[in-house]
């Protein structure tokens, strides 16, 4: 779907603004209720029809069956000047509604976008502001009162699961929804340098109305991590405190209190921020306190924003010069962390701002329960783990070589503009193919899944023929760490680990034991070398030597029967040999 196409509203002014109302349900209720889908539609529209800087657009459809919206505020207002390649504004994009319940992003942006619009805000005028008004449009249309069982408001909300009950926030990596590829198909059109997606929290109980979770910069890595943690974060705060809006990191906790200390959260390319700064886009979550009455919350999510717009205006050159730097990071041959662990050995106090709490016995089951004192608030030191140290990396190849049946990967590598080419002839190359040499899997569900963890693999150098057709990915292009994240299946959120290549687990071609017993027979008298180590690990493993199958099993898979596709990673790492082809 080509740009023009995404257009809904013309960018010019059909109306006066004194012909709407543009009072929101919110001020109407004295800060109890949320707009409803259609109403948050309505007067996006309404806006772009009265003033020339809001635009909304259509976008590609969710699992809803209604499409994403987005809406922008720009006050040079051109095609160029929003999603041309050599637009000279910062971008800030804003995700709304990604868990409907937890709407106070929903409604901020809302005031936010109007006061900017009217001139209630004085508007940067180097910075477009990029808003999804609401992202988990099937939830947001499931609306009812009680499913935030630990939110204190709005009156009525959208529900956590979009129209196919998947948690949008675990889906942006294997992009199981409509919702998450019309997402990555507006990402990488509006191409954001600042990505910041509206939650509400759970967990512990604390003073704070707002908590930041910007993205783990040690796993962002080199110069943008170090901006982001070293001068990002910090003005942030520092303009919400002057504000009178005091902030926390996420309060990491559950079940117990915050104050024994705690970690920064790690989010992998399954969670928004995760995804959005593989394309080196610095990304943050504002995660506001569910206990906290929901006026406070929307007021805190919109200073916030607002915030950040003026910190994008002030620090874009040094934005915009550390994204540019940050494509050219990694190449061929670097290394490239694909497990993380915290450092324990680096850590800094907050002053955080709690309640005492206690653990008492529950009237209602007998035993212990933790009871907080909103009557005994304190301001003390507290542990925050927030560096990260990798335990895993992997030398880049050049190229991946993906075989031709395997297409899902593919479409999922070019809906993020990843450069694919088909092999034009067949080809013999030294390759380093993976095999899978351990794994442990979920033994529950989770997000139309089982997936994978802990996954390992052993690598062998071989000649591989590859066919006319099968697919080459070159990592030199801007979205390397999406390629490495999804195609190294030790990576947390591989495709591998997704399970995309669960077929290659499962033996297709086995053998009928009375058949094989002679030639196993045969196959050992010509092999003494394999038969020498069969004779050992009989006399060593009492069970093995117990087992009839497994022996013959033992056989067979140092046998030329034994199929090689089985555990064998289909795609395969390719140096830096001459291929040729198209896309």
């Amino acid at each position: 779907m080509g740009l023009i196409t995404l257009i809904l509203t013309a960018c010019g002014k059909s109306a006066d603004p004194s012909e709407f109302d543009f009072t929101l349900p919110f001020e109407n209720s004295n800060g109890t209720q949320t707009s409803t889908y259609k109403e948050v539609i309505d007067f996006y529209e309404d806006l772009a029809e009265a003033y020339q800087t809001v635009a909304i657009y259509e976008m590609r459809e969710t699992d809803s069956g209604h499409p994403l919206h987005l809406v922008t505020f720009n006050t040079d207002r051109s095609f160029e000047s929003e999603f041309g390649s050599d637009r000279d504004k910062l971008v800030v994009l804003v995700n709304n509604g990604i868990h409907p319940g937890e709407s106070d992003g929903i409604d901020a942006s809302m005031l936010l976008m109007r006061d900017l619009a009217d001139g209630t805000l004085t508007p940067p005028e180097d910075v477009i502001i990029a808003v999804i008004p609401v992202y988990n449009i099937g939830g947001a249309l499931n609306r009812n009162s009680h499913s935030r069982t630990n939110q204190n408001g709005p009156e009525e909300y959208g529900f956590r699961g979009n129209a196919r009950n998947f948690d949008l926030n675990r889906d942006f990596i294997k992009a199981d929804s409509r919702n998450a590829r019309a997402f990555a198909h507006l990402f990488h059109t509006v191409k954001p340098d600042i990505f910041i997606d509206n939650h509400v929290s759970n967990g512990a109980d604390y003073q704070y109305v707002l908590t930041h979770l910007f993205t783990q910069h040690n796993k962002l890595g080199g110069d943008v991590g170090q901006f982001l943690h070293q001068e990002l974060m910090p003005a942030l705060e520092d303009s919400l405190a002057k504000a009178d809006w005091s902030i926390t990191p996420y309060v990491n906790v559950f079940n117990r209190t915050p104050e024994t200390g705690f970690s920064q959260f790690m989010d992998y390319p399954r969670y928004s921020t995760g995804y959005t700064t593989l394309f080196n886009t610095f990304g943050m979550m504002v995660e506001t306190h569910m206990l906290k009455p929901y006026k406070q919350r929307v007021e805190g999510t919109y200073e916030l924003m607002r915030s950040m717009l003026d910190i994008a205006s002030e620090t874009q050159d040094s934005l915009r010069s550390l994204r540019i730097q940050a494509r050219d990071r990694y190449q061929a041959g670097d290394w490239y962390p694909v497990s993380w662990a915290i450092d324990s050995t680096r850590t800094r106090k907050l002053d955080f701002k709690g309640y005492e709490a206690a653990y008492i016995q529950s009237d209602l089951t007998g035993q212990q329960r933790l009871k907080y004192d909103r009557d005994q608030p304190f301001s003390r030191p507290v542990t925050y783990y927030d560096h990260y140290k990798a335990t895993d990396s992997v030398q880049i190849p050049q190229y991946y070589a993906i075989p031709a049946g395997y297409w899902n990967v593919v479409e999922l590598l070019r809906l993020n503009r990843i450069r694919v080419r088909f092999l034009d002839s067949d080809t013999t190359v030294n390759a380093q193919v993976y095999r899978i040499a351990d794994y442990q899997t979920r033994s529950r569900a989770y997000e139309g899944h089982y997936p994978h963890y802990g996954t390992k693999v052993e690598t062998s150098t071989e000649q591989i023929q590859l066919k006319r057709g099968d697919y080459l990915v070159n990592t030199d292009q801007s979205g390397i760490r999406y390629i490495l994240e999804t195609l190294e299946p030790e990576a947390p959120d591989s495709f591998f680990n997704w399970n995309m290549f669960d077929a290659i687990l499962q033996q297709k071609e086995g053998f009928s034991p009375y058949v094989w017993e002679d030639l196993a027979a045969q196959f050992l008298a010509d092999n003494p070398e394999i038969k020498t180590e069969f004779e050992a690990k009989k006399a060593s493993d009492e069970r093995f030597a117990s087992n009839w199958y497994a022996q013959l099993d033992w056989i067979h898979k140092r046998s030329p029967y034994y199929e090689k596709s089985h555990l064998r990673y289909p795609i395969v790492r390719v140096g830096s040999e001459v291929l040729t082809g198209e896309e």
